[in-house]
């Protein structure tokens, strides 16, 4: 991402998650903020949305989106109830569950770079929606800030376990960059874990995938936020080897859980984007 230019990926993913809300029913993922949030900035392109309902690779999309903000928020109730008191969003965008958080002793860090949590937070502002006393925004330039350092004054407890949230991040990484933040959650103490999503590679995905694979990639990459990484399953396993349990979905898994018996098209699509979560 350019410096002092925020993500344009997040406004996609805000905008998919806003228009769950008002297009598909039923909701699988409740945000009431998340139309709120994007306001009259944002407006006109979120009714644009609907209009997008009859194109496959569009749906499938907003799908994945939703889909891996619920998984995430269920792991973290799971998480929650075991006695976790922290959750840690890395590279936040315009997340919103820390405006509508239901646990009272959660205590919640949202980390992303300077550019996106500075636009996001005019957005709030805007929109009159209060920071609450139970969150720390957490601005980090990754290329010349620790992520440790930062969290640690923001006063983040490295002694305690957390909960962390990375949706959206990975295939935008480099292998070090994963490995190293990877390192820093298997550090937690036991009853931590992580929720990401990640990609198949290229090479091992069907014809008409690697074509969508190829048309989301030229997007992402004319944005400056271009894709650098992917994992099989099995790769992604092997990198995770410091947690105790994983759990890894794909779409059949995706759709038994989150869009069985639905009569619109909102579902799970192709082998290309998977849900992980694991725990220490």
């Amino acid at each position: 991402m350019d410096h002092g230019i925020p993500s344009r990926t997040a406004l996609r993913v805000a905008l998919r998650r806003a228009a769950h809300q008002i297009f598909d029913s039923p909701v699988v993922f409740h945000d009431p903020v998340a139309v709120p949030l994007l306001g009259d900035t944002y407006a006109a392109e979120l009714d644009r949305t609907r209009f997008k309902l009859e194109k496959p690779f569009s749906v499938a999309m907003r799908a994945h989106v939703v889909a891996r903000s619920r998984f995430a928020e269920d792991a973290l109730a799971r998480a929650y109830a075991g006695g976790v008191r922290q959750y840690v969003l890395l590279g936040a965008g315009l997340d919103t569950f820390a405006y509508r958080n239901p646990f009272a002793r959660l205590r919640v860090f949202e980390v992303d770079h300077p550019a996106t949590q500075g636009w996001k937070r005019d957005l709030l502002q805007r929109a009159g929606i209060a920071a609450p006393e139970n969150l720390k925004y957490v601005p980090v330039d990754f290329e010349r800030q620790s992520l440790a350092a930062e969290l640690d004054a923001a006063g983040f407890d490295a002694g305690a376990p957390a909960f962390f949230a990375w949706l959206g991040v990975v295939p935008y990484l480099t292998l070090e960059a994963f490995r190293a933040t990877v390192g820093f959650i298997a550090a937690r103490p036991a009853g931590s874990g992580v929720v990401f999503d990640y990609g198949q590679p290229r090479e091992v995905l069907p014809l008409l995938e690697q074509l969508a694979h190829d048309s989301l990639a030229s997007r992402v990459q004319l944005v400056g936020e271009p894709f650098q990484l992917f994992f099989t399953p099995q790769q992604a396993a092997a990198e995770l080897s410091a947690f105790a349990r994983i759990e890894d979905l794909g779409k059949n898994e995706i759709n038994a859980l989150y869009y069985a018996e639905r009569a619109d098209q909102l579902a799970a699509r192709g082998s290309a984007g998977r849900l992980l979560c694991a725990w220490k």
